[in-house]
């Protein structure tokens, strides 16, 4: 082999040597940061539907399309920094191909389900509007939820798999929040009221079961619990808030009042529930 054509192929290496260096180049901190925020965006399909179903029942209008706002122009922008990375955000831009298409797919729903957004921003709300919240917020959660897994899953991260799997089912339960409370408005709107009856107390008996999992281990869930006793304290006051909210819901309260308190209890729950995905985050070494 001749000089240029040796050159060349050490030019070939160092550069496959170099993508390979990008693509490993995540560190198990980022790596918890973009499952973190992947998961923050199941939750965020669910908050924006209850925003726009809270709207509809007439409970607080002009917070609410103000809350619908913030929170539509963050999954946007999050998608976005999934794709392209956001320095803002902490996310560093995603390699994957794999996963870059299943995010391709999320795209195309947030394209399809923003216009719903849109109607409720600008009191346009109708039974047409709901329908098709009620349709489809589900598939975009749900192929959201996919990428989750992927980046979970994904090879050359070494962030540990219990860690991995603990931190996606915590944040996992922020979006389980926002689901019950917009599984009982779903209720309330008369929109597939049995369905989503039985929805409802799925989603409850989940968000239970992941929140005894999370203290003491799951192992169907692979949650191997903490003993950590900075989380365990947040964890209980998660609990707390739980315990207020839970008889409302199993009860699908869908009284003045007990919407009126559901609107009260979720996001406190929501926030609390954040702050120890945040701690589970924070932990990763």
């Amino acid at each position: 082999m001749n000089r240029p054509n040796v050159f060349c192929l050490f030019l070939l290496v160092l550069l496959v040597s170099c993508l390979s260096g990008n693509v490993l180049a995540i560190s198990k901190q980022e790596m918890g940061t973009v499952i973190n925020l992947a998961g923050k965006q199941r939750m965020l399909t669910q908050k924006m539907s209850k925003e726009i179903l809270l709207i509809a029942k007439g409970i607080d209008v002009e917070a609410n399309k103000a809350n619908l706002k913030k929170t539509a122009d963050l999954f946007d922008r999050t998608l976005k920094g999934l794709v392209d990375g956001d320095a803002g955000l902490g996310l560093p831009k995603t390699t994957d191909q794999a996963i870059l298409a299943q995010l391709g797919k999320v795209s195309a729903l947030w394209a399809e389900f923003k216009p719903n957004v849109d109607a409720a921003l600008n009191g346009k709300i109708d039974e047409g509007v709901l329908k098709k919240v009620a349709a489809q917020n589900l598939p975009l959660l749900k192929e959201m939820n996919k990428a989750v897994q992927m980046y979970a899953k994904m090879s050359g991260s070494d962030l540990d798999p219990a860690m991995a799997t603990t931190i996606n089912l915590a944040g996992k339960q922020r979006m389980l929040t926002q689901k019950m409370t917009k599984e009982l408005l779903l209720v309330a709107n008369g929109i597939d009221v049995e369905a989503n009856k039985a929805a409802l107390h799925k989603t409850v008996a989940l968000f239970e079961r992941t929140l005894k999992g999370l203290f003491d281990g799951d192992s169907e869930l692979g949650l191997p619990g903490t003993k950590d006793p900075a989380i365990r304290k947040q964890l209980e006051v998660v609990q707390g808030l739980w315990a207020e909210y839970k008889p409302i819901l199993d009860k699908v309260d869908t009284s003045p009042e007990g919407l009126a308190k559901a609107a009260k209890l979720n996001l406190p729950l929501l926030k609390e529930m954040n702050k120890a995905v945040k701690m589970y985050e924070k932990s990763v070494k």
